[in-house]
């Protein structure tokens, strides 16, 4: 598939918001005693997630609407030759597969802590996860 200036625009857009996810995150930590963990695991799972998508919106790629990072994975390593580490994406995909159908994520994900509201280390290892998607997929 070819890269068209219209499916890169949209890429860019998803760049973007991937961005702001990251920024959101990367804030978030910053807070130290106060921090929702289990919020910056949200964020970094959303923009590894819209990290993919720009992906594959930028090679005209379609994807079904989902949040599911193994589909997403699957996909991108389906059509086109990238490689990702489909065990490290999983631990982001966890947050939102655990969601209960009223939409509130129960922990048992990967930033699942006997402290309510996640722990420092998965914070910064979700941070961590998001960033190699963006490393393999950009660099």
């Amino acid at each position: 598939m070819s890269e068209s200036p219209e499916s890169l625009e949209v890429a860019h857009q998803w760049i973007e918001k991937a961005e702001h996810d990251l920024k959101n995150a990367e804030h978030t930590l910053t807070l130290e005693q106060d921090c929702p963990f289990d919020t910056i695991c949200f964020h970094a799972q959303q923009c590894a997630e819209k990290y993919l998508k720009a992906l594959l919106v930028s090679q005209s790629l379609d994807f079904p609407r989902t949040h599911d990072m193994r589909l997403l994975v699957q996909l991108v390593m389906s059509r086109l030759s990238l490689v990702l580490n489909i065990a490290e994406v999983l631990k982001l995909n966890r947050y939102e597969r655990d969601r209960d159908p009223r939409g509130v994520g129960r922990r048992t994900d990967a930033c699942h802590s006997p402290t309510p509201g996640g722990s420092p280390a998965n914070g910064s290892n979700s941070l961590a996860g998001a960033g190699t998607i963006f490393k393999r997929v950009f660099l």
